[in-house]
């Protein structure tokens, strides 16, 4: 019973870090990302090589300088627990190099898994671009983007109360770039609609606009 426990665990901690990573990738919606048949599939690939991370741990017999018998459970759950927050690690060992331009390339295990999770990755990226253009043209219609500029940003920063500096200052740079770009005032207001749900999410830019209402509409559209 142990044993299946051990082997469920591991399979679960890599599930957890997979999942992870599309959270921090997708901040704007990280449940909606996860929901997605893309980000089901990401997060089965890490929980496998977790799974088969752990097989390859106790083949070897490795113990990561763990000072115990090998029947303890001391050594069993730091296997389970290295298998799983770091499968990709223990898979980065080269099984032959590749002379590809001026450098070495490495290929071994985690370079085919790497090749699964990144076009994993990327079908999740194209399924919540369309989700994010949809929802964004939908919020931001009407909206002035002179007024808004000057408006939303702010509002929105100031209904958040635990966003880093760091955060707050790229999106500054962002929003400055964006404006001395010479595109179409009602592409500008979108995309500035984008790079506020990308810090702030979905909720808070619809409150922000509900709550500024006339304030950043245009002329033409509020009458």
């Amino acid at each position: 019973m142990m044993e299946i426990l051990q082997w469920l665990a591991a399979a679960v901690l890599g599930g957890l870090v997979g999942g992870a990573e599309l959270v921090s990738r997708y901040r704007d919606a990280p449940a909606g990302a996860l929901k997605t048949r893309p980000a089901i599939l990401y997060v089965c690939i890490n929980l496998t090589a977790s799974v088969a991370a752990l097989a390859l741990v106790r083949t070897f017999g490795w113990k990561f300088g763990v000072e115990a018998s090998d029947d303890s459970l001391a050594v069993e759950w730091t296997q389970v627990l290295v298998a799983g927050v770091g499968a990709m690690g223990l898979f980065r060992t080269s099984l032959f190099t590749v002379r590809a331009g001026d450098r070495d390339v490495g290929f071994g295990p985690s370079s085919f898994l790497q090749i699964f999770l990144t076009a994993a990755d990327r079908q999740v990226d194209r399924s919540r671009a369309q989700v994010r253009a949809d929802t964004v043209s939908i919020v931001m219609k009407g909206v002035a983007y002179e007024k808004a500029f000057a408006a939303l940003p702010p509002y929105c920063l100031a209904l958040m109360q635990n966003l880093p500096d760091e955060t707050q200052q790229q999106l500054r740079r962002a929003l400055e770039s964006l404006d001395r770009a010479d595109i179409d005032l009602e592409v500008k207001a979108r995309l500035l609609g984008l790079e506020l749900v990308n810090v702030v999410g979905v909720d808070v830019l619809k409150t922000a606009v509900n709550s500024l209402g006339e304030e950043i509409r245009s002329t033409a559209s509020a009458k």
